[in-house]
């Protein structure tokens, strides 16, 4: 748009002044003109119109794009000789999903006009629209009807802004129209405007124009039937009378609470075990606020900003100490009801309450809680939802109303209207929330596409990576342009003299490998280690030069910002850059030359940095280890080469790097991990699918590497913040409040008598390293996960967004860190190797754009935002990756070897008065085992007769819970019978895991991982 802007010169037509009045802060009032030029040069960019192809207005680089709208559009019943669409904003903002559907809506005209309006009221749907009009395939085109003479509108006097824009695209329409006729030497297509304004049709039918509603137009396509369910549902939904949920506040009032702090802003978030609790985390207190029941979360969901309430003191409450599903609830609940919801919270006074809420946050855990309301929603976080569908009783293509279950629990059902229930049962099915009104207890919405059959393996994984918002659309062909045309065949030049070696070191001669996990292809580290003359050390961490290949603002930098990291599954990795890229040309594969950017320390035999250099380089990899053969190798004593004398060098080293770090208070965290080696991927049909899940062994080579890259990203970090006081992108761990690690602080001295100190990093590590327990050694790493948990999540920032002192990484007792060592996988390594560029005056090829956005706090922040959102979803998909393989392999042995799962050691992390929550170290799961789900004697049947008996019985368990001991008590049939059984927290106990479908017809081919605990 200012490219055109920008190439205005002597072939326009005339000039259209605007004069606006400014009244200014002094009360004078400042008339202001502007000038706008308009021209007849720019094309309609019709294959049909010889005209304009001859006479189209060059872009900024003088290129004259090439003709958009095809030759051929599509033909229907009501448009024999085809046509092309030109929708108004509401379009665009509501049908967004219609418009990128691959059936339909081809050659679309959108007006400069209707996408200015459109960046202004909703910037992602506007950047989803502007990569149609960058696609190819689908013919969108972006015609500047401001800026043609002939499609100019001058706002009238009186004329609000709506019907201005309204008249601009009845008056580009209508010249669609007219200059086709003339131009064109053949059967002319239809100029179809498109908006559900009915005034504005009205008008456009008057005009002669031809005018549909969203609808009216979905109907009278060829394959119309699919494509009505698309249709947003907020647009056909009538009410239904009774309102639910209270009104939202004003706008005025929300702001005027917001200044008094008498309201409150920040992420609604539902609670994993409870779909009627969640919690708001606000600034002014350091402990969430709890929100009780669906009136008081009022239409709130999972991820939406909004703005809460406190209730008043009489109204807190402690969170709810049961575990509550919402299809368990509401199982029975049909798509079409309406009932009063449960659990309503009465309508509070407002209130100012903050000193309570701070006293009620710093007593113990056994008080009651703050509780609030939510008022207002400032952001909306809704996005596409993969799920089930709830089948409805009737069959045919009538439209029917059913719920989409969402695979996330914490999502509330969907109601949609579809005309294809019966071929949507038993899939993984696609939709969107268009809108949740005050008297629906549930959000209405849309869909979208069915991903295929439930449990098929594409199906499945397609499912995971929508769900968590992963980009794993085959790279563009604007991106694949951008690799090195030489592609598999690129070397590093032999010529020196040729610019890629221009400003690096050559390295080749150092004794360099790598030491990665098993299989590892994108490889972005590797090392060396040689002792000098003086006793000390030279140690090298080089690192994949990416940015040699990505460019600054190229659609491939474009599309790497936009993925933000790679994304490990269990069978397969979506990758960031291109596979050329990542497996090959930066991959630091050995016995190869790559390009590298290489920081090197000379280190004294205490590990203490004399000096450290950074220079961009070539390398010579001599070997490519996993972590087991490198250990293997160190500690063979009969290999006494330099490369191995080499990597002793770095482990002794790195052991006293990590001394000091931990006496530092760095902490000694774990997180659940797994690793899959799949048989099945290597032909394997026999072997037990259970035996590919391994626990992740953690071998001294782990920690050689570990430590250096921490090195490395320290010392990178204290070069770009010298450098770049105000836009270096950092990454920081924030100390977490005392008040996170109350619950298990209470929860150890209870059960075992340990005090948890948090005073600072290096009290809870020393207090962590005490909760050991010689009967159970993988207590302390429980322990250790429960505690991480407790942690704030670890976040990239621009520095200038914080003080000096709040860079700390709390975790790695860092006062500065950074991510500089895996630029293949993550995007702030390589924005990060850009601005180390520029900080030790890298002057070789590709340095003249090396400084480009570099001092852009704003865009920086943006992508920290980001980047942030990315890595975390990658996390969540990589571990959710990792149970659908579990489950998928508990199905297979079931199959294979037959039984009713496998029996693991399993630890208690949380108790409820209706279950406890599970953890499985072999899997790296958890799992909720409810009531239903103790067996507390030995089965003495099987098969059928087994599991009839055992519903029968499960039906009569009760339980006693003791929350102050963290206890629950599960007798077998009621609470006079003597077989009973009490589970406390920690407690280890044996599981039988297996697959299961759920029951039910609404739930046919819904599988889960089941626990059930054995006596």
């Amino acid at each position: 748009m200012r490219s055109l802007k920008r190439s205005l010169g002597d072939s326009t037509a005339n000039i259209s002044s605007k004069v606006f009045i400014r009244s200014l802060k002094s009360g004078r009032v400042q008339k202001v003109v502007r000038e706008q030029y308009l021209r007849k040069d720019i094309s309609c960019s019709s294959q049909l119109c010889s005209f304009c192809a001859a006479n189209a207005a060059a872009d900024a680089s003088g290129n004259v794009p090439k003709p958009v709208l095809s030759r051929s559009p599509t033909k229907t019943k009501t448009f024999p000789d085809g046509h092309y669409t030109v929708p108004d904003t509401n379009i665009l903002l509501t049908g967004i999903d219609l418009l990128e559907h691959s059936d339909a809506f081809y050659d679309i005209i959108v007006l400069q006009t209707v996408l200015e309006e459109l960046r202004n009221r909703s910037l992602p749907i506007y950047n989803r629209v502007m990569s149609l009009v960058r696609s190819e395939e689908k013919r969108f085109y972006l015609f500047f009807n401001e800026f043609r003479a002939e499609t100019n509108v001058l706002r009238g006097e009186g004329e609000t802004v709506n019907d201005r824009n309204d008249r601009a695209i009845r008056k580009s329409a209508e010249w669609y129209a007219t200059h086709l006729k003339t131009m064109a030497k053949k059967s002319t297509p239809a100029i179809v405007i498109i908006t559900n304004d009915a005034e504005n049709r009205r008008k456009a039918k008057a005009e002669g124009l031809q005018v549909y509603s969203l609808k009216e137009y979905i109907s009278g396509l060829d394959n119309a039937e699919h494509l009505l369910d698309l249709i947003p549902e907020s647009q056909h939904r009538a009410p239904q009378g009774e309102l639910i949920y209270p009104e939202y506040y004003t706008q005025s009032r929300v702001q005027t609470g917001l200044k008094q702090s008498t309201l409150h802003q920040g992420v609604f978030h539902v609670s994993q075990y409870n779909y009627l609790e969640g919690t708001v985390k606000v600034p002014a207190f350091n402990k969430p606020l709890l929100i009780l029941g669906r009136e008081s979360s009022n239409r709130s969901v999972s991820g939406d900003v909004v703005v809460v309430e406190v209730l008043p003191k009489d109204q807190w409450k402690q969170p709810s100490s049961k575990i509550i599903d919402e299809d368990v609830m509401n199982r029975n609940e049909g798509a079409d009801d309406e009932d009063s919801p449960q659990d309503i919270v009465t309508e509070a006074e407002r209130a100012a309450l903050q000193n309570e809420v701070k006293k009620a946050h710093q007593s113990g855990a056994d008080r009651a809680q703050p509780t609030a309301k939510v008022v207002g929603v400032m952001r909306r976080s809704w996005r596409q939802y993969v799920g089930t569908v709830d089948a409805g009783s009737g069959t045919g293509n009538r439209q029917q109303t059913v719920f989409l279950v969402p695979m996330d629990r914490k999502i509330p059902k969907i109601r949609m209207r579809t005309r294809q229930v019966d071929e949507l049962v038993g899939k993984r099915v696609v939709a969107t929330i268009d809108a949740w009104d005050r008297d629906s207890r549930y959000p209405s919405g849309h869909f979208l596409r069915s991903l295929g059959e439930l449990e098929t393996k594409e199906a499945e994984t397609e499912a995971l990576l929508l769900e968590y918002d992963v980009q794993y659309r085959p790279f563009p062909k604007a991106v694949l342009d951008c690799l090195p045309s030489q592609g598999h065949d690129w070397k590093v030049p032999q010529d020196k003299s040729d610019p890629g070696w221009k400003g690096r070191q050559d390295l080749r001669e150092l004794l360099v490998c790598s030491i990665d996990p098993p299989g590892c292809q994108d490889i972005d580290d590797a090392l060396h280690a040689r002792q000098l003359p003086n006793g000390n050390f030279e140690v090298g961490v080089h690192i994949a030069d990416v940015s040699h290949f990505v460019r600054p603002n190229n659609p491939m930098d474009a599309e790497a910002t936009a993925r933000g990291t790679t994304v490990y599954l269990v069978d397969k990795r979506i990758d960031m850059l291109p596979m050329l890229l990542g497996t090959d040309l930066c991959s630091l594969k050995p016995n190869v030359e790559r390009y590298a950017f290489s920081t090197i320390w000379e280190l004294t035999p205490e590990a203490e940095i004399v000096n450290a250099n950074f220079t961009k380089s070539v390398i010579y990899s001599r070997e490519g280890f996993s972590y087991e053969k490198a250990q293997k190798r160190i500690d063979d004593t009969s290999a006494q080469d330099d490369l191995t004398q080499g990597m002793r060098h770095l482990l002794r080293l790195s052991k006293l790097l990590r001394a000091k770090r931990m006496a530092a208070g760095a902490l000694n965290l774990s997180s659940p991990e797994v690793r899959i080696e799949s048989s099945e991927m290597a032909g394997d049909e026999t072997a037990d699918p259970l035996a590919d899940v391994k626990t992740k062994a953690s071998l001294e080579t782990n920690s050689l590497v570990e430590e250096f890259m921490l090195l490395a990203n320290i010392t990178v970090a204290t070069k770009i913040q010298s450098v770049f006081p105000q836009t270096a992108l950092l990454r920081r761990h924030a100390t977490p409040p005392a008040s996170n690690f109350a619950e298990l602080s209470d929860q150890l001295k209870r059960m075992r008598g340990f005090e948890l100190d948090v005073s600072s990093s290096r009290a809870l590590a020393d207090s962590l390293d005490k909760c050991v327990d010689s009967a159970h050694p993988f207590f302390n790493t429980l322990i250790r996960i429960l505690a991480t948990r407790c942690m704030t999540s670890a976040e990239y920032f621009c520095s200038g967004s914080h003080a000096e002192p709040e860079f700390r990484h709390y975790g790695l007792a860092s006062e500065i860190y950074t991510h500089f060592t895996s630029p293949i996988r993550r995007y702030a390594d390589l924005l990060v190797h850009r601005q180390l560029a520029y900080a030790i005056s890298y002057e070789g090829q590709g340095s003249e754009t090396v400084d480009e956005g570099l001092r852009n706090k704003n865009k920086l922040e943006n992508v920290c935002r980001n980047l942030n959102f990315r890595h975390r979803n990658a996390q969540h998909a990589g571990r959710a990756s990792i149970e659908y393989y579990v489950g998928q392999a508990l199905k297979q042995r079931q199959v294979k070897v037959g039984g009713e799962g496998v029996i693991e050691d399993g630890y208690v992390m949380r108790v409820f008065e209706n279950g406890i929550v599970v953890f499985v170290p072999k899997f790296g799961i958890e799992g909720i085992v409810r009531l239903e789900d103790f067996e507390l004697s030995p089965k003495k049947q099987t098969g059928k007769d087994a599991k009839s008996q055992k519903d029968g019985d499960l039906e009569r368990k009760e339980s006693e819970f003791e929350p102050e001991n963290y206890a629950l008590t599960v007798f077998e049939k009621s609470k006079k019978d003597l077989n009973s059984q009490t589970f406390e927290l920690f407690q280890q106990l044996k599981v039988r895991v297996s697959s299961e479908e759920k029951g039910g017809a609404r739930e046919k081919g819904k599988r889960r991982v089941r626990m059930v605990v054995l006596a």
